[in-house]
């Protein structure tokens, strides 16, 4: 849920719903949410202060940025919500990028997941009107774990959290079945891994030995199973196309990374929890954490030493600060504009690439661009965030001539392992229809380039560059796959595709 009007929209109705709440955000160190002795204060009285944590407290914590919560924070939250201590929780997950969501065993703890994306105000204002009286459930955790069952959702928690969700809706009552079809919308239907299909009303379904005891039990009129009602009522509040399994790319080896490499070290960044350990040239003093872990001791200590005054501190207490930060990230284009590309695909090509350097620059990595035709690799740009002048250099990009492609390989890998020296995360897409005929030497030798690229790629597959291998020619090369395979890369065969369709493969792939 990124920042906007729906978003500000949503926040007010928490606002409306809970008016007093307490706020954390993963830059505030995790102690905030567990309590325990106030440094600042004990100081100041000469006695130790204790304060209660967030999630000691009555009031609903709202947790901002949960993507980026620490397993070990998330950990903290999960363990106070199993003991039945923990305050109402509301997760904000404001990720741009589908890898980064909050950890899955905090959001499987959670009842209700609301996924806002794509809606306008109009839409979150509509309203589902209420559901007549209807007969009452006699077993409604049975119920609801066969519709868990028929959804594909694993597990015993969502059919607990859905249960509960029931119970709530029926205020005290008995649950009804406009109950446990609501709370199935709710909890079940944002976690349907599966959905039956719709079964034909003139076809007989055979009748399962629960379904007959069922019928046996009471009259039902000819009326349809409970479940099925209760599927149907899921099925009519899917959003459209939420259960489409996105194309995934197949890879032989590493995946290819949607971000830079998270760096943990001690000058900047986001704070991580202290750890123990004394101050050097490279490690800081955190000095509250230090002051927690002494003051505690502080009565033995003294009466050890009477004629001490102060805080007295040993080697055990001293904790060092911790810090983590996301290297930027460098994409290296590494673009075959020979003779047998440029008659083709070369324009394309091009589109494309300039269509993911603007989602590149709105992201803010830097780009770089490497050609290579005839019998040499050219470094058209260093690594930039510069949208106009990457353009300008596209756009005067020559064709033709022989396809040099182990040149072109080894230029690409030499410019990604230069940023990777400056601290930057480099992943290189390489844009060929593989038909590479000069050696390294300059040769015009088929074979010997082609032994030539497959030791590149080896290169390659040792230095742990991620890349994206794009098959621009008018059909699939098995030479080009092969080739991916052995560097560990993903491979797409785009033939006929247009620049539209290269640039989603490659902005799918970041």
């Amino acid at each position: 849920m990124r920042p906007g009007p729906v978003y500000d929209a949503a926040m007010q109705a928490v606002a409306d719903t809970f008016p007093k709440t307490t706020r954390w955000t993963p830059s505030m160190p995790a102690a905030a949410l567990t309590g325990g002795i106030d440094p600042v204060a004990t100081l100041a009285a000469g006695r130790a202060v204790h304060r209660r944590g967030l999630l000691q407290q009555e009031a609903p914590l709202i947790v901002a940025s949960a993507e980026r919560l620490e397993p070990q924070t998330a950990a903290i939250i999960a363990q106070a919500m199993d003991d039945g201590g923990a305050p109402p929780l509301i997760l904000i997950d404001e990720s741009a990028e589908a890898e980064e969501s909050p950890p899955l065993f905090l959001t499987d703890r959670v009842a209700f997941l609301c996924d806002l994306t794509g809606l306008s105000m109009r839409e979150i204002g509509e309203t589902t009107p209420d559901s007549p009286a209807t007969a009452v459930v006699e077993d409604p955790e049975a119920t609801l774990a066969l519709i868990a069952a028929r959804l594909g959702i694993p597990g015993v928690r969502p059919v607990l959290l859905a249960l509960g969700a029931a119970r709530a809706l029926a205020d005290g009552d008995e649950v009804t079945e406009a109950d446990v079809a609501q709370a199935a919308a709710l909890v079940l239907a944002p976690r349907a891994l599966t959905l039956p299909e719709e079964m034909d009303e003139d076809s007989p379904a055979e009748e399962t030995p629960k379904q007959e005891e069922c019928a046996n039990d009471g009259d039902t009129g000819g009326s349809r199973p409970l479940d099925d009602m209760v599927i149907d009522a899921v099925r009519a509040r899917l959003p459209d196309g939420l259960l489409d399994t996105p194309p995934t790319l197949g890879k032989a080896g590493r995946g290819f990374s949607g971000s830079g490499a998270k760096r943990r070290g001690n000058r900047r960044g986001r704070p991580l929890p202290a750890k123990a350990g004394a101050p050097d040239g490279h490690a800081r003093l955190d000095l509250v954490a230090t002051l927690r872990a002494a003051i505690p001791w502080q009565t033995l200590r003294h009466r050890a030493a009477p004629d001490r005054t102060g805080v007295i501190l040993r080697p055990s207490d001293l904790h060092v600060q911790r810090m983590e930060e996301r290297a930027d990230r460098v994409l290296v284009f590494t673009v075959d504009a020979s003779g047998s590309s440029a008659m083709a695909r070369l324009g394309e090509v091009k589109g494309a690439i300039e269509l993911v350097l603007a989602r590149a620059y709105a992201r803010r990595d830097h780009v770089a661009l490497v050609a290579f035709r005839k019998e040499q690799a050219d470094t058209i740009l260093p690594p930039t965030r510069s949208l106009v002048q990457a353009k300008r250099q596209l756009a005067a990009l020559p064709g033709g001539g022989g396809t040099p492609l182990a040149t072109g390989m080894e230029a690409g890998l030499r410019q990604a392992l230069h940023a990777r020296s400056r601290g930057m995360t480099p992943q290189m897409i390489l844009l060929t229809d593989g038909r590479g005929n000069i050696a390294i030497d300059g040769t015009a030798n088929r074979t010997k380039a082609s032994e030539d690229a497959q030791q590149v790629a080896r290169h390659l597959a040792a230095s742990r560059i991620d890349t994206l291998v794009i098959d621009t020619g008018a059909r699939p090369q098995a030479p080009l796959a092969e080739l991916a395979r052995n560097m560990h890369a993903t491979y797409v065969p785009l033939p006929r595709a247009q620049a539209s369709q290269i640039s989603d493969v490659v902005a799918d792939a970041l």
